[in-house]
């Protein structure tokens, strides 16, 4: 998430399973808040994106500091979509003067089987 024009890696071979977005964050000192409130307020526009199937955003118990975003999308191609957005564009934009450093991401390949959801 430090650049939404990154490169995703690419699915293995037969893999169908969703594609996963790990985006890490560490605020400034006394700016926590800030990043929080405006992580949040991806929470609405994500969630309503068509690819979407989970966003969820956690913030260290120990640290306040330390902020994990989880979003799971159903492919690929709609987190590229998702990434290109202009909200996201902005939040990006938004956050690097408040945290330390570039955000950090990892991408992940669920082992496990998708829960149907109803």
């Amino acid at each position: 998430m430090s650049d939404a024009r990154v490169v995703l890696p690419e699915p293995d071979a037969g893999e169908t399973g969703p594609y996963t977005h790990l985006g890490f964050a560490t605020a400034k000192p006394g700016c926590e808040d800030q990043v929080e409130a405006l992580i949040l307020g991806l929470v609405e526009p994500l969630r309503a994106e068509t690819g979407s199937i989970e966003f969820h955003i956690h913030r260290d118990r120990a640290d306040r500091s330390q902020f994990v975003i989880y979003e799971m999308f159903r492919s690929k191609q709609d987190l590229e979509k998702h990434l290109a957005e202009p909200y996201v564009q902005e939040f990006v934009r938004e956050i690097q003067p408040l945290v330390e450093g570039p955000l950090r991401q990892q991408f992940l390949r669920m082992c496990s089987d998708l829960p149907e959801v109803e």
